[in-house]
């Protein structure tokens, strides 16, 4: 059995490429992925990308999105270390509020301190943003936590 050595890093715009790829295979939006990339960590296990989160910035507002891991990967914490990483992001900016879209993992984020606000309720920052405009479903679920 191999040894799995996963290590956390900043997503630089040399691993787009590599974060198209998984994405997509994740069925997450990348079209509308910064081109800088700052506000995503990328866990790697070996050369391999295995797991992904990002913080987009909107002022005091946060959009955490691209929240992903190999199915090879997980229930071993990774996510949970990914989804820190982007919260960690917010705060070091100011950050008091984070938004989601979700269509599978609702029940995931509740666990982790966000709740279900009403799409009416979204504030526009994030309803501005292509993922809450057309990317995701109008079915798909919008949730707020409040971050120290």
């Amino acid at each position: 059995m191999k040894a799995i050595q996963l290590l956390l890093k900043k997503a630089k715009p040399d691993t787009l490429p590599a974060m198209h790829h998984f994405l997509t295979s994740m069925q997450l939006p990348v079209s509308d992925l910064p081109a800088d990339l700052s506000g995503f960590t990328l866990a790697f296990d070996g050369d391999e990308l295995v797991g992904t989160a990002g913080m987009e910035l909107m002022g005091r507002i946060g959009l955490l999105r691209s929240v992903a891991v190999a199915e090879t990967h997980r229930n071993r914490q990774l996510g949970r270390e990914l989804f820190a990483a982007a919260l960690d992001h917010a705060r070091e900016h100011g950050v008091r509020e984070v938004f989601l879209i979700t269509n599978t993992a609702a029940e995931y984020f509740e666990k982790n301190g966000f709740q279900r606000v009403e799409r009416s309720e979204t504030p526009l920052e994030i309803a501005g943003t292509a993922q809450f405009s057309g990317l995701c479903p109008a079915s798909a679920v919008v949730m707020r936590r409040v971050i120290a």
